[in-house]
């Protein structure tokens, strides 16, 4: 027999970077979209990120802003001021702890985000559109699995996926 045993089976490096090269492609893809949408209203990525954070999850340590939404801690000081100079959030001090201070959206900032994310909620909802629901469901678990054994054999870094 000329055949070899594993005609047929993708060689598994050649797996591998076939996920690769498609999950890359594929992040670029919506990401471009996501921004495309969020530039409409006069915002970068990563602004829009720091405003849908304070919107959803009220006032928060500018200390720890750049880990929830994952950013350099260099970078969250400059979008802070921006969104500041925008008149979107104000510094607030914490009363029981002078090193800490606080982000905090302004009436104007959420009354942007109010008008706003309705309608991206919905450019999501239209950009993922190429998967039914039980496969965003499956993709989401796939890709936490994914992330999580790449991230830390240990599973130390689970919080990054929830």
């Amino acid at each position: 027999m000329d055949e070899e045993p594993n005609k047929g089976i993708p060689d598994k490096k050649d797996t591998a970077l076939k996920l690769w090269v498609v999950l890359t492609r594929a992040t670029q893809s919506v990401r471009k979209r996501i921004e495309e949408d969020i530039k409409r209203h006069g915002l970068n990525l990563t602004e829009f990120s720091v405003l849908e954070l304070l919107f959803h999850k009220g006032d928060q340590p500018i200390q720890k802003i750049g880990g929830k939404i994952l950013i350099a801690s260099s970078s969250t000081t400059y979008v802070i001021d921006q969104l500041e100079k925008k008149k979107l959030l104000k510094r607030v001090p914490c009363p029981q702890d002078r090193r800490i201070t606080y982000a905090a959206l302004t009436g104007k900032g959420r009354k942007l985000m109010e008008q706003i994310f309705p309608e991206h909620e919905q450019a999501v909802v239209q950009i993922t559109g190429g998967l039914n629901d039980e496969e965003k469901v499956a993709m989401i678990g796939q890709l936490k699995k994914l992330g999580l054994s790449a991230a830390s054999p240990s599973g130390r870094d689970e919080a990054l996926f929830k």
